[in-house]
């Protein structure tokens, strides 16, 4: 057990912990789900199938509806893999391995995206940091996001916090995000409960995409 009744009370002693409102119109985030993610052969990755699996559900649910879906991914050009222009990277040498056109960073295939969903580039951890992602939201008139993907300790909780910080209310569905080790996925799923966003089931977010939108238009 990572964190005991001490834990607990420090944090409502704090002031932490509230359950964030859900609004009208919500919007699925899905963060580097790329193959140098979820799949284990790569070496920034590990085997996320049942990230995947569980993203598929929201997906579904989100499309039931009409909601907007966005992917992100991490994607380096040669000379930013390679140089010191992208300061990131030199803490993180693995991240070099994710240049433009490589398997590395494309989309894992099992992820059911449709033509109508957003996909946007980023060179940071945050889906929201030097990207179009939180105008595109804002133009769609979005007030909640479902952040789902990978990696729970990285650029889930990056973009978590900076949904948070640009006006969104955030919900993380613990079934669809995951990390390369246990420790740090389930540290910053209960930080991420207490200050930013309501960490909850898959079904409890599917239930609540079900109930928002509206179907789509029949041919």
């Amino acid at each position: 057990m990572l964190y005991d009744d001490r834990t607990a009370a420090t944090y409502r002693a704090a002031g932490f912990g509230a359950p964030v409102p859900r609004g009208a119109r919500p919007a699925l985030l899905v963060v580097d789900l790329t193959r140098g993610f979820t799949e284990a052969a790569f070496p920034t990755g590990a085997d996320l199938s049942a990230t995947v699996a569980a993203t598929n559900a929201l997906i579904g649910a989100a499309r039931s509806r009409s909601l907007p879906v966005l992917f992100t991914a991490i994607a380096y050009t040669e000379a930013e893999a390679q140089g010191t222009s992208v300061a990131w990277l030199a803490k993180a040498h693995g991240l070099r391995a994710l240049v433009e056109g490589s398997p590395a960073v494309e989309l894992d295939p099992r992820l059911a995206r449709g033509p109508e969903d957003l996909v946007v580039l980023k060179k940071g951890a945050s889906a929201f940091h030097g990207t179009s992602v939180a105008a595109a939201l804002v133009a769609m008139g979005v007030d909640t996001v479902l952040v789902c993907g990978a990696t729970t300790s990285g650029c889930v909780r990056a973009s978590v916090v900076d949904a948070v910080q640009s006006g969104f209310h955030v919900l993380v569905p613990r079934q669809a995000v995951g990390d390369r080790a246990a420790g740090p996925h389930a540290a910053n799923l209960y930080d991420i409960n207490e200050k930013y966003g309501d960490v909850v089931d898959l079904d409890d977010a599917v239930a609540y995409l079900a109930s928002c939108g509206r179907e789509p238009a029949r041919a």
